[in-house]
């Protein structure tokens, strides 16, 4: 069997995790690209940080599609930002390319609540193609699939709450600006909470726009509505700034939070289903002090009732795992873009990930509609 062949698109935090792990699952990694003078011409090794010296070094980003229609690619990972309107341009070269794609970018997750019209680009672009495009990490398993599993043992579910919390540090300076970190309470109001102060008629507009900027939570929502066969009704977000208590020092943002500023965000989401469960879930984004942690805390309300808490999960590690685990998934999926409520739930690979590739191809035939070329098949 051939090893997957993986470009890595964005060399900062996230990669670091994301091209060890490939190799490590027997993946080969055999291009990566950047907007970062200070990166680019890096052999890979000096981002891994693991002293190997991999003969691959980081490209300018636009040298990207004249990469993929050059070499053989099997996926690329997109580690950049958060916003779908921000990684658009990747996934619509990787959809324009017939080159697989899978993103840690959080709108990705369920981009077609938020974004539905350059969702429906990339989906009918992937599909005229034959790739398929899609978003995972932390929230495929903690906020997705641990959740859908645990209502298979409800009975009778009449609400879901939800909170998670992460240190916006560890994610970079695009996610850091995006929650408001280091922004004055004024500031704060006027440039991020007051985007939700609208009517659901006004909202609506946006929406269809693509110029909505969603918590991460909405996408989960809208994830977890479509898992469990709920029909939304209305949703609404609420975005409140968390505030320093004191000054804290972000070497993500290069600045001193003074007290009295916003070190992040807190976005509660709240939807309504007509089949009468209503999901109410936020997740805190925030510089953290010293007494902060990760933590991760969801309750199914309704007969019983039961309660999850991971406390300090290593949520960058975690996302990445989740990604490179991802991967014979995507490969084996429908082109378009095939949002991951509609894959099997992430498991373990314990073995290389092309072994994977055929396990899923057993429970085919030679007319499924997944684009795997199934002459490859040994079975």
């Amino acid at each position: 069997m051939n090893k997957i062949k993986v470009v890595q698109y964005g060399c900062g935090k996230m990669s670091k995790f994301t091209m060890r792990y490939c190799f490590e699952k027997g993946a080969k990694v055999v291009g990566a690209f950047d907007i970062d003078e200070n990166v680019i011409g890096k052999d890979i090794g000096e981002i891994i940080e693991d002293g190997k010296t991999y003969k691959v070094k980081v490209q300018d980003a636009k040298n990207f599609e004249k990469f993929l229609t050059s070499h053989e690619v099997d996926i690329v990972i997109v580690t950049t930002m958060s916003l779908l309107a921000d990684v658009g341009e990747a996934l619509l070269t990787c959809a324009k390319c017939g080159v697989n794609a899978i993103t840690t970018c959080e709108e990705a997750f369920f981009p077609q609540n938020s974004n539905p019209k350059l969702f429906k680009k990339i989906d009918e672009l992937a599909i005229q193609n034959e790739c398929t495009i899609c978003g995972s990490g932390y929230q495929d398993v903690f906020w997705g699939n641990l959740i859908s599993v645990l209502a298979g043992a409800t009975h009778k579910i009449t609400k879901i709450r939800g909170k998670s919390s992460y240190n916006v540090e560890d994610y970079g300076i695009a996610l850091a600006r995006a929650h408001g970190a280091g922004l004055t309470e004024e500031q704060f109001d006027k440039e991020v909470a007051s985007a939700d102060r609208i009517s659901p008629a006004e909202l609506k507009k946006v929406i269809n726009s693509g110029k909505y900027a969603p918590s991460y939570m909405w996408n989960v929502n809208g994830w977890l509505c479509s898992k469990l066969g709920l029909t939304v009704k209305s949703q609404s977000q609420k975005c409140v700034p968390q505030i320093a208590k004191k000054a804290i020092k972000s070497s993500t943002l290069g600045m001193t939070i003074p007290k009295g500023a916003c070190t992040g965000m807190s976005a509660v989401v709240t939807t309504e289903t007509k089949e009468g469960i209503t999901l109410e879930t936020q997740c805190i984004g925030k510089v953290y002090d010293s007494t902060d942690f990760d933590c991760n805390d969801w309750t199914i309300e309704g007969e019983p009732n039961t309660r999850v808490v991971i406390e300090r999960p290593a949520t960058v590690e975690l996302t990445c795992a989740s990604v490179v685990n991802r991967i014979p998934e995507v490969l084996m999926a429908p082109p378009g873009y095939f949002t991951t409520e509609n894959m099997p739930e992430n498991f373990y690979k314990q073995e290389s990930l092309e072994k994977y590739l055929f396990a899923f191809d057993e429970c085919c035939d030679d007319d499924c509609d997944c684009h795997h070329d199934h002459s490859t098949s040994d079975k």
